[in-house]
């Protein structure tokens, strides 16, 4: 049986989506799924091992892949990793799931507000070097396509999760 996700979400690292993919799963009694998580379970390691054994090309692939069957599979609230929606086949699958009513969020974050959250760490393979250089590359390289993909629009600076979640909820109940 073919099933949908009640809201999927979006944004660069730091910006929140697996916590707040918990917290809105909790509040809608649903489970929560993350991408990353299931490439990391096909792969059978980390994605920063991916990155280093296999290169970006094919954790791409397994991400792509990750994506389509949980936007055809899952139906409760569905995270993506941050570059997934730069592959043109995921952003028609989030097309086609909003054209079925799905709400995509796009969860906004500042550098100033994601430093902080993510400490730019060695676990996050594209923002090795000069990370918060590298943050802002992905940003400037990423923003257009996170407003195209989505149809909510969540800054999460100077909220906390709980917020952003109770937020996210609420734009859903009223259709927006």
């Amino acid at each position: 049986m073919s099933s949908q996700p009640l809201v999927v979400l979006t944004g660069p690292p730091g910006s929140g989506k697996s916590t707040v993919a918990r917290i809105v799963s909790q509040l809608l009694d649903v489970e929560a799924r993350d991408t990353d998580s299931d490439v990391e379970a096909t792969a059978g390691k980390p994605i920063s091992e991916i990155f280093i054994d296999d290169g970006e090309p094919l954790f791409r692939s397994l991400e792509a892949r990750a994506v389509t069957q949980a936007l055809r599979t899952h139906d409760g609230v569905l995270s993506l990793g941050g570059g997934a929606v730069m592959d043109p086949a995921t952003q028609d699958a989030l097309e086609e799931y909003k054209n079925r009513g799905g709400c995509v969020v796009f969860l906004d974050v500042s550098l100033a507000a994601a430093a902080p959250r993510i400490g730019f760490n060695q676990s996050r393979p594209l923002l090795l070097g000069n990370p918060r250089a590298q943050w802002k590359a992905l940003m400037d390289q990423r923003r257009a396509t996170y407003c195209n993909v989505a149809n909510v629009h969540v800054l999460t600076d100077n909220q906390t999760p709980y917020e952003v979640a109770h937020t996210i909820v609420q734009r859903m109940k009223n259709g927006s």
